[in-house]
């Protein structure tokens, strides 16, 4: 029954944002309703699971109802839910019949009855939603000669990239391993004035430093992945941590991507709510065709085909 699905993506370039809309069109084929109630349709795609029933009455109507369950797009930042559903009679029993929707609650249902002369009908029906996401500003480029600027509180410069940032010792071995072993006596850095940072760009070790500033700088779906790439490297659990609440509870960034970013750099508390999420086969699919499912580890491999038994 079904056939002729759509799915793209608007930018919205007037606000200056990232992506803000999404439509999402299905259209289904041909089914019959009669005086026998029962489940019509029932599928999952594009994150909006959904299930047409059906029955004739004893007034000779067609009485359907549509329930719809989008928590999956709530997930990825999708705040409201707004377009038509469009029943119609093939036999032009009765005429083409909209219903509008608009919804911010994930599990909603619409219903109608239609017709008034069979004991059975032949009937389409197809959807067309706009899913808004969320708007969050484009980040600001930060300068990072203001924000580590010499005070009575710096007591060594870090240089990259012929680049002086001035920082406080005791500060970034805190927070980080990597600064810790640096600065001790134990490595002739930890007497030294100025120390060169090698093999690290100015901006990216400035973008990770501003992470963890007594001015923070948060991170956003632009900087998490060098954020997270930078804080393995220089040992700073504190940023991972604010990546993985960012990640948790405000970002848009695709599950495929997402779920590849918590195996990848060890955050559990992401891993286990984005495992849960993995309940159905289409969805399993579309991650074994992304090029992040060969980057991901035999275990959290292991932990999505469990999820996956489980919801059959």
């Amino acid at each position: 029954m079904f056939s002729n699905v759509s799915f793209f993506f608007q930018i919205n370039n007037a606000t200056a944002r990232t992506m803000t809309t999404k439509v999402i069109a299905y259209k289904s084929g041909q089914a019959t309703v009669n005086g026998n109630a029962s489940v019509l349709e029932t599928a999952e795609r594009d994150g909006i699971k959904y299930t047409c029933n059906g029955y004739v009455n004893a007034y000779y109507q067609a009485v359907f109802t549509w329930k719809f369950d989008w928590e999956d797009l709530k997930s990825q930042g999708v705040d409201r839910l707004a377009g038509q559903l469009i029943v119609k009679s093939v036999a032009g029993q009765w005429q083409q019949h909209k219903i509008d929707i608009d919804w911010t609650e994930t599990n909603q249902s619409v219903s109608a009855a239609l017709g008034g002369q069979a004991t059975y009908y032949a009937f389409t029906f197809e959807y067309n939603l706009t899913a808004h996401y969320t708007e969050i500003p484009p980040h600001e480029k930060v300068s990072y000669d203001e924000i580590f600027v010499a005070s009575e509180k710096t007591d060594v410069i870090l240089v990259v990239e012929g680049k002086k940032l001035h920082v406080n010792k005791t500060f970034l071995s805190i927070h980080s391993d990597y600064f810790s072993t640096l600065f001790s006596a134990n490595f002739k850095e930890g007497q030294m004035k100025e120390i060169e940072i090698k093999e690290v760009s100015y901006e990216d070790f400035g973008l990770l430093l501003s992470s963890f500033h007594p001015n923070q700088e948060f991170p956003n779906d632009t900087t998490v992945e060098k954020l997270l790439e930078m804080a393995t490297r220089f040992q700073v659990l504190s940023v991972i941590g604010a990546v993985e609440h960012h990640l948790l509870n405000n970002s848009k960034i695709e599950y495929e991507k997402m779920i590849h970013l918590a195996d990848e750099y060890v955050m559990p508390k992401l891993l286990k709510k984005l495992i849960g999420q993995m309940n159905s086969l289409e969805k399993a699919r579309k991650l074994e065709k992304s090029p992040e499912f060969e980057k991901l580890s035999d275990r959290t491999r292991s932990l999505i085909l469990g999820r996956l038994l489980k919801s059959v």
